[in-house]
């Protein structure tokens, strides 16, 4: 009865994004909705789309691991990301009227600078989409009793969020978004109140998670601690901000104040909703305290799914597939869409310059449905990797080559393409370096360190005497040239 529910939700979504298509007229209403969201819908579409998998299974079991303090990534840092676009980059990007975030690399640094920029955002979403498609594949092997293997369960959930996604464009995941994070938020607060009342009150848990200092944040006092700490914080954090699924929400609202008051709400509701999950994943140690135990040695991002299956009405059942499956699909669809809209605009059109419009909206189509081909079989060789690892993984390369160039060409009026150019080869070279030698890297954070090198080589490399042609134009002229 449970797994028929779900398959009708499913179609239920799809039939509302097929009906949020037909607003697609060109590439524009594909890619960005046409500039049309109303504030409501960016606060909405910003939230359902970061609130994915890892913070439905993920956060909870790394919470119940290490207390607060392990989710400096994410909640905490992804939250202050959407945070920090909105106060610092949203109104500067959106006066610019782009298609894509690779589209600001060409207009400050010339070609070179948008094509490798590119691949790096490109790149980075395979973990971020491999955590939904993989948690979309747990769902529906726990649902069927193991009927579904878990690489077919991928399989199918990827498919039910490709369809709309691929005919609608960014109307439809704005659409589907605002109807699932209704769902999401309902569902979530129900299941909270069911379990505090389970555990014998909210005072109860919030007990338990004292005493087992599970509220600690900030760490130990030593070199050691306080660098990995910031690593972990700005991976997420910063890496996250040069993102094509970020800037397609603040492209797509209709006026500036929308953009940069809705992803700067979108962000803070993130961090406060976060603690739901935090809180359900608590009252588990008390409701079922010996089958928790066991799951958190065995596999702690199934505690949560245990206490619901085993423990709970069918009621409350279907109130939490439906809010875990509307923070899959929400957060697919987005990620789906935003690297196959880069490949169209910034990689596909070098060698393509002249196509019309229309032949444009459908290599998206296309580049959408290829993406998500090997989405799909990069999760299925990484099966077994824990969701929070796969997303947690993905920014550090945006964080080590594109933040930097990003800041830098917004607020520096004397950062070049050589600059920009050194930043990106010294921030992955040393990455890279600390990434393969266990002593470094074991030492000092990885993605702290290429940070820290990719700043370097911007301050050396627009400094030093220019060998390197400097593309870079005006920002003005390149917006007057898009309108």
């Amino acid at each position: 009865m449970l797994l028929s529910l779900v398959i009708v939700y499913l179609l239920i979504t799809i039939g509302i994004g097929l009906w949020a298509a037909k607003r697609v007229k060109n590439t524009a209403d594909f890619a960005i909705a046409g500039r049309h969201l109303p504030l409501y819908m960016i606060i909405t579409t910003t939230f359902a789309t970061w609130f994915g998998s890892e913070l439905v299974l993920g956060v909870p079991a790394k919470f119940i691991e290490g207390g607060l303090q392990a989710l400096v990534e994410d909640p905490f840092g992804a939250g202050m990301c959407l945070i920090l676009v909105g106060a610092f980059f949203a109104a500067k990007l959106y006066r610019m009227n782009l298609l894509t975030i690779s589209d600001y690399y060409r207009a400050r640094y010339g070609r070179s600078i948008e094509v490798i920029c590119s691949l790096i955002i490109m790149l980075s979403y395979l973990g971020w989409v491999s955590a939904q498609v993989t948690a979309l594949g747990l769902v529906f092997n726990l649902l069927s009793g193991g009927s579904v293997s878990i690489p077919m369960g991928m399989t199918i959930g990827i498919l039910s969020v490709l369809i709309y996604t691929l005919f609608g464009g960014m109307w439809s995941v704005a659409v589907t978004d605002f109807v699932q994070m209704i769902i999401l938020v309902v569902g979530l607060l129900a299941l909270a109140f069911f379990a505090g009342d389970m555990a014998g009150g909210a005072d109860k848990v919030v007990d338990l998670a004292t005493s087992r200092d599970l509220f600690k944040f900030l760490p130990e006092p030593s070199f050691h601690e306080i660098v990995f700490f910031i690593g972990a914080a700005v991976t997420m954090m910063l890496g996250s901000i040069p993102q094509q699924d970020i800037f397609q929400r603040v492209m797509s609202a209709d006026t500036e104040k929308s953009a940069v008051r809705g992803t700067i709400i979108g962000g803070a509701c993130y961090v406060i909703f976060a603690f739901v999950p935090m809180f359900l994943v608590a009252s588990a140690l008390i409701i079922m305290p010996t089958e928790a135990t066991a799951l958190l040695a065995e596999d702690p991002q199934k505690v949560l799914p245990t206490l619901v299956m085993d423990k709970m009405p069918f009621a409350m059942q279907v109130l939490f597939f439906g809010a875990l499956l509307s923070a899959i699909k929400s957060c697919a669809s987005a990620t789906l869409l935003a690297p196959s809209v880069t490949f169209t605009e910034n990689i596909w059109r070098q060698f393509r310059p002249f196509t019309t419009d229309k032949d444009n909206l459908k290599t998206m189509r296309i580049s959408v449905l290829v993406f998500a081909a090997c989405v799909l079989a990069y999760s299925i060789a990484m099966q077994g990797t824990p969701i929070y690892e796969l997303v947690a993984s993905a920014y550090q390369v945006p964080l080590v080559g594109a933040f930097v160039p990003l800041v830098f060409g917004l607020y520096w009026k004397r950062a070049t393409t050589q600059g920009a150019i050194s930043a990106v080869i010294l921030g992955i070279g040393v990455w890279l370096i600390f990434m393969v030698t266990p002593a470094l890297h074991q030492a000092f954070p990885q993605q702290l360190a290429g940070l820290l090198a990719a700043v370097v080589g911007m301050l050396a490399g627009s400094l030093l005497p220019q060998w390197v042609s400097n593309h870079h134009r005006e920002i003005e002229s390149f917006t007057e040239a898009k309108a």
